[in-house]
């Protein structure tokens, strides 16, 4: 979709004469970074595209529509130079000496100026530290503390300079009860209230009285300001439905939604199906991982539209190399590498799809807040609306994974995406209320989130080694066979000692052929030591096997917890249980070993569990409230406790088997 240019206002003719390019200094910059404060020109842009809204969030400056207080903030930032924000270690004398430099206009864009602009903004490698603390967490307390206070004067550089070294702009203040948008709506102090909104300060938090920032503008007699932050609160189903449409909905006479409708209505039964069936997949996602949903394919909008404009506004002429091209939404490191790959998707939809996707999520979104407009405060919307902005200036609570695919990958298909991408996301279904929550209670459900899921990849992890350990086991376990066929006597000095060592066999065989064992051919200081040969047990071959079967349905269980498939809980569990009666079945009822007898109590027993906790996922009763975080969490607990009896019973087998 590529976007008429539009009349440029004044402010942005004046931001444009005699500026430069923050990054190389380059002549007439067409380009701002919103959330840094600077302008670009279109190299060092293609750059800054590259590293993704979380690290730079970029506008053209006459080809892009401006809400006109955050274009003023932009200005005001820029003219109270917030670049140096982010080059103060450059201005040390002692970095000219190292050789550290900015780019300049004569560079390369790779590596030179890609390097430099990477440094600066991504790793904040030339933002001012402040000296370690033990405390980290309580630093970041009083940066925002700082910021709670610094918001109700004029002073932008000074807040945008703590936002930058970690201060919150949703931090809520433990003995004012509010958050700094609150003071700031308060205050009247507009460019504050849009610098703190791009960086994920929410219009609708309610302070310690249920009042909002809109609130409090609008008490105060800041109409114009309220009706901005009204906007910045509808920003993401506003911003999709701009792109469908080029219209946005009237917030002050109360519309707040415009749902396009589809142009081309001659679609196949079979594509009307699979709609119906991509939005009933839509409706049953938690308000958390609609949330998720609907911000990607917010980044997916602001991507294209960018790149309408970026091509739009080129001089094909001298046209950029491949290099600054952005095929798809760039990695966040804050998510976890299931929602980047499926982030990532989302380039592929064609317009009609995307089109249909986007469609989709304003129609639930508009159910989901009207919905919840009853037991809402007037000017209050759904957690759903919330921190569309910015999520780069706040610390993330979520775990890291280690490895992100640069590229999306191509074992699911367009459809999965198109039917449940949000059910791909990082975090396991949260029970999230659909009133308004505090930022205390969202982190405390974020910190549970990512305790799952760090439960999920520790549970994988060990199920991945676990596999490995019985293919090993597999392969001695043959060998051993092997050399069963041949007589004790038949044992000589030519006995493999790599593959028998480990387990004890191979040494107990070259002390026969050397002579110090007897006719018995046992060790009296090894036998003292060790218990019976428990000849009930069964071969390790055939407890490695059902111990596969029970690996390849645990793995199953866990990849449908990873995507909130709730409904394949129990099918699962039930596979898990017949493998594990014929894994029991297999081992008399009292076994010799109490090792082996505990092991059968903690494999059955957890079998039991994982059922019982599997059923309440789909209560027969609809009105029964529950909790699936909490479910999914026992759920994973079974399944590790199935897994590490498993494992115990194949250990305990292959050690019997072997004496």
């Amino acid at each position: 979709m590529v976007i008429p240019a539009l009349p440029e206002t004044r402010m942005s003719k004046r931001l444009r004469n005699s500026e430069v390019c923050a990054d190389c200094s380059s002549s007439d910059p067409r380009w701002a970074s919103v959330n840094r404060g600077v302008l670009i020109c279109d190299e060092c842009c293609g750059v800054h595209r590259s590293l993704g809204r979380h690290n730079s969030q970029v506008r053209h400056l006459s080809n892009t529509s401006w809400p006109p207080t955050q274009l003023q903030m932009v200005q005001t930032l820029y003219n109270n130079g917030a670049n140096a924000i982010w080059e103060h270690t450059l201005l040390d004398p002692s970095c000219i000496m190292s050789g550290k430099r900015k780019a300049n206009p004569q560079d390369k864009i790779h590596p030179n100026k890609t390097e430099f602009i990477k440094a600066k903004y991504q790793m904040l490698a030339y933002v001012h530290r402040l000296p370690c603390r033990d405390d980290d967490s309580t630093a970041a307390g009083d940066l925002s503390k700082q910021l709670h206070s610094s918001v109700r004067t004029g002073n932008l550089e000074t807040c945008l300079r703590l936002l930058s070294l970690g201060a919150q702009a949703n931090y809520f203040h433990p003995e004012k009860g509010n958050t700094p948008l609150h003071i700031a709506a308060k205050a009247g102090q507009v460019c504050q209230a849009e610098l703190l909104c791009v960086y994920g300060a929410d219009p609708g938090a309610p302070d310690s009285n249920g009042k909002t920032p809109i609130n409090y503008a609008r008490q105060a007699g800041h109409q114009d300001l309220a009706d901005r932050l009204v906007e910045v609160q509808y920003e993401l189903t506003d911003r999709l439905a701009f792109y469908l449409c080029g219209r946005k909905p009237d917030h002050k006479s109360g519309q707040h939604f415009i749902i396009p409708q589809m142009a081309d209505r001659n679609v196949s039964l079979e594509l009307s199906e699979f709609a119906k069936a991509a939005k009933r997949k839509l409706q049953s996602l938690s308000d958390h991982l609609f949330e998720e949903l609907a911000m990607d394919v917010y980044d997916e909008v602001d991507r294209r539209e960018t790149d309408a404009v970026w091509l739009a506004t080129q001089n094909h002429s001298t046209l950029v190399t491949e290099t600054t091209v952005v095929p798809f939404l760039p990695v966040n490191p804050e998510y976890s590498s299931t929602r980047n790959q499926g982030r990532q998707k989302l380039a592929r939809f064609n317009a009609h799809e995307f089109a249909t996707l986007v469609i989709d999520i304003l129609s639930d979104a508009k159910r989901r807040q009207l919905g919840n407009s009853v037991s809402s405060p007037k000017d209050n919307v759904d957690v759903f609306f919330k921190s569309v902005g910015s999520r780069h200036g706040s610390e993330s609570q979520e775990i890291d994974q280690p490895d992100y695919d640069s590229v999306a990958s191509d074992e699911d298909t367009d459809t999965d995406l198109r039917i449940g991408k949000g059910d791909r996301a990082k975090s396991l279904d949260s029970d999230l209320s659909d009133g308004p929550i505090s930022v205390q209670e969202f982190l405390e459900v974020k910190n549970a989130l990512s305790a799952s899921e760090a439960k999920i990849q520790e549970l994988m992890k060990a199920n991945s080694n676990l596999s490995e350990e019985l293919r090993l086991m597999q392969k001695k376990a043959s060998k051993f066979d092997k050399q069963s066929s041949v007589s004790d006597g038949d044992y000589d000095n030519t006995v493999n000692e790599s593959d028998l060592d480990d387990s004890g066999f191979g040494r107990r065989c070259r002390l026969r052929s050397s002579g110090w064992m007897g006719e018995s051919g046992s060790i009296p200081e090894l036998d003292d030591h060790e218990s019976e040969p428990d000849p009930s047990l069964p071969s390790t071959e055939d407890v490695i096997r059902k111990t596969e079967q029970i690996t390849k349905n645990i793995q199953e269980l866990l990849r449908a917890a990873q995507e909130n498939k709730h409904e394949s809980f129990i099918p699962c569990a039930e596979r898990i249980h017949v493998a594990v009666n014929e894994m029991a079945a297999l081992f008399p009822k009292r076994p010799r070993s109490e090792t082996a007898r505990s092991s059968l109590r903690l494999l059955t027993s957890s079998a039991n569990r994982l059922q019982n906790e599997c059923k309440k996922a789909s209560p027969l009763d609809s009105s029964t409230a529950v909790d699936m975080q909490l479910v999914t969490q026992q759920v994973i607990q079974c399944a590790y406790d199935i897994a590490k009896a498993a494992k115990q019973l194949v250990t305990i087998t292959t050690k019997e088997n072997n004496n």
